[in-house]
């Protein structure tokens, strides 16, 4: 098979979680979450794990995971900013071009603090593989009703569709289970959860948007560059061509500190 790599942002400074590194939450009496997902990343068949770390989680996933996780190799980007000049990272598309000088190879960029399934990295795997030199893309997309919660409003990035083919991102605010109309949602409405199959010529254009970006906002010390909407951005103006997957694989978040607990009960009914 050819090398595809796995890269995780695990950089957060887990602000609503008590200043807990969530990924390094145990949700099996085995794994910590972290584990769990790259779990799945290698059943796949990604033969190179990233992790783009920041300040509160370098230490620790280089304690857990050293250079070499189940003889696959890990490589660590740290993901910096100037305190003196912003309050926080410039966001989740400076996090991936962090990563460029290591990624030669087609990969899947994806959160560290959310569980996709084994299904999702495989399609994203084989798509990879099947379309290795062609530098079309991939993502996927999981029906709203499944990843919105029980209660109170989240903010969610709609897929405009076509053809099976990502059309655009439509970031949604405040979505409601039970008041979908207020949003123009359905339940059926494929919605992004952060998870993207790309290339690195894709990762070039990135940065050099990136760069302008920083330029633009250079006085600004909270505004990021957020990676769904730099994507979405590329899509419209056929910079790049994305084919839009579905999946049966439960979604599985941690955002609050009462996530954790939740999330161990809802493994237990997938395992």
């Amino acid at each position: 098979m050819k090398p595809v790599t796995i890269v995780y942002m695990v950089a957060g400074m887990s602000s609503r979680f008590n200043g807990k590194v969530k990924q390094l939450i145990k949700v099996t009496p085995k794994e910590t979450l972290i584990e769990y997902s790259t779990n799945q990343a290698l059943f796949a068949g990604f033969n190179k794990i990233i992790f783009i770390v920041g300040a509160k989680t370098k230490q620790s996933f280089k304690q857990l995971f050293k250079n070499n996780y189940k003889g696959i190799p890990v490589e660590y980007v740290y993901q910096t900013f100037n305190p003196e000049q912003r309050d926080k990272p410039w966001g989740t598309t400076d996090a991936l071009c962090s990563a460029k000088h290591l990624l030669k190879e087609p990969f899947v960029i994806c959160n560290g603090d959310d569980i996709y399934g084994k299904d999702v990295f495989k399609k994203l795997f084989n798509h990879l593989q099947e379309n290795y030199d062609n530098n079309e893309s991939a993502t996927i997309g999981y029906k709203l009703i499944d990843v919105i919660p029980e209660k109170g409003g989240v903010n969610r990035g709609i897929f405009k569709v076509k053809d099976n083919y990502a059309k655009g991102l439509v970031e949604t605010f405040n979505i409601e289970k039970y008041n979908l109309e207020k949003t123009n949602t359905t339940p059926e409405d494929l919605c992004s959860m952060n998870i993207f199959a790309l290339h690195p010529q894709t990762l070039n254009i990135l940065d050099h948007k990136l760069q302008e970006f920083k330029q633009k906002y250079k006085t600004n010390q909270t505004i990021e560059s957020l990676l769904p909407e730099e994507i979405s951005k590329l899509i419209k103006n056929n910079s790049l061509k994305m084919k839009l997957f579905t999946t049966f694989d439960k979604w599985l978040g941690v955002t609050n500190p009462e996530d954790e607990q939740i999330i161990k009960e809802k493994i237990k009914d997938l395992n």
